[in-house]
């Protein structure tokens, strides 16, 4: 079964774009993910950490 799809992708042109492509969105997702993450101010993780113990308050 891999071999007919390898068979077909190698017959469309300018395939080999895709999987760098693919690759340079998941890298740069995960990169500024992590930026996102590490920047994030100490007192809002605080926070959002003792929404699940407070009493139920509306927002």
């Amino acid at each position: 079964m891999f071999e007919q799809v390898k068979h077909n992708l190698e017959t469309i042109d300018g395939v080999t774009i895709f999987p760098i492509l693919s690759l340079l969105i998941f890298f740069f997702f995960f990169v500024g993910l992590g930026i996102w993450v590490f920047s994030y101010k100490k007192e809002k993780i605080d926070e959002l950490s003792q929404m699940p113990l407070k009493d139920n308050q509306t927002v």
